[in-house]
């Protein structure tokens, strides 16, 4: 198959990205016209008046501009993780998911949902991340020398034990209407994304995401083992490390606001890789962009698919993601 252009890929993606937003926004029971999202985003940042009722006004600026927004975040986050951990661990499996990173960050956050402190959710959610993500580098460590493998089956332990701890919680403690609220949270939801977590992904993506971008030579170097690259002078241990740590720390950031959602960070990666080829320069920001595509559109069809009613976005990922992934799986077969 002819590789596409990385430039060229990434100024239509980030094209795609401006106009799914300002699209994504439009869509609703309010009827907003394209140009009047913008007039109403100008308006708010002082560039003329806003062509739209003041409750009109609020629909875009309190709710539907930071859920997009957010899902647009969260989408390039789990997506650049995916990437990074599948390269650092020398795995196509790998994404935030399968090193525990999610479900500890679900155990943090039902543990405050269940206590009444949904205000330190964010806070819960990136501390379990962290917990789970160390517990596995330490599982690990102690089965010897940290490779690829045992690091990947000491996630997998880790999020099982992660898991059940979760099950075991909810069954004891939930009672009435509080079951409806951790389930949404757990299949993963963006209905109560504002501001404050928009400020947190996006902030997120610039302090941490960028930097990893940034990182595709190092990860090229590990594309033929970690001999290999100690040999071209990358310091091994520190790089993985750090780039594990990094990942933790923005899965954290993403899941505290939007819960659990699947298949982002495993598919996307590999989508970028069957159009881009698999060089980590290009391949990092594109899968950001995409993810950001894709969630934002994912999220709109959650909210608007079944309307009056809205499902969890994790449940229209997993139905998208899941024959994509096997169409993957099956085109790499019939390839090798």
């Amino acid at each position: 198959m002819a590789k596409v252009p990385p430039l060229a890929f990434g100024s239509a993606l980030a094209i795609a990205l401006l106009v799914s937003i300002t699209v994504a926004v439009t869509i609703g029971p309010a009827d907003i016209r394209f140009e009047e999202v913008w007039r109403s985003i100008g308006s708010h940042v002082g560039i003329g008046a806003s062509p739209l009722t003041e409750l009109r006004d609020g629909i875009v600026w309190q709710l539907r501009l930071p859920r997009v927004l957010t899902a647009a975040a969260v989408g390039a986050g789990l997506a650049l993780s995916g990437a990074v951990m599948q390269a650092i661990t020398r795995n196509p499996l790998a994404d935030p998911y399968l090193l525990g990173l999610s479900s500890g960050a679900a155990l943090g956050a039902v543990s405050v949902l269940l206590l009444g402190a949904a205000v330190l959710l964010p806070f819960a959610a990136f501390v379990g991340a962290l917990l789970a993500l160390t517990l596995t580098l330490l599982l690990a460590g102690s089965l010897g020398t940290i490779t690829p493998s045992r690091t990947v089956l000491a996630g997998i332990a880790v999020s099982a034990l992660a898991s059940a701890i979760t099950s075991f919680v909810i069954f004891w403690s939930v009672t009435g209407d509080s079951y409806r609220e951790v389930l949404s949270w757990l299949l993963g939801s963006l209905s109560g994304a504002r501001w404050p977590a928009v400020a947190i992904t996006v902030v997120a993506i610039i302090v941490i995401g960028i930097p990893m971008m940034l990182t595709g030579r190092l990860l090229d170097s590990f594309a033929f083992g970690d001999v290999q690259a100690a040999s071209l002078g990358v310091n091994v241990s520190a790089t993985r490390w750090g780039l594990l740590a990094a990942s933790a720390l923005v899965t954290g950031a993403m899941v505290s606001v939007s819960g659990s959602i699947g298949f982002v960070g495993l598919i996307l990666p590999h989508a970028v890789r069957l159009l881009v080829g698999p060089g980590h320069r290009a391949l990092l920001p594109l899968s950001a962009l995409l993810g950001a595509v894709f969630l934002v559109w994912a999220d709109t069809l959650a909210r608007t698919l079944f309307d009056p009613r809205e499902i969890p976005v994790g449940i229209v990922t997993a139905m998208i993601g899941a024959p994509i992934f096997a169409f993957l799986l099956t085109r790499r077969r019939s390839s090798t």
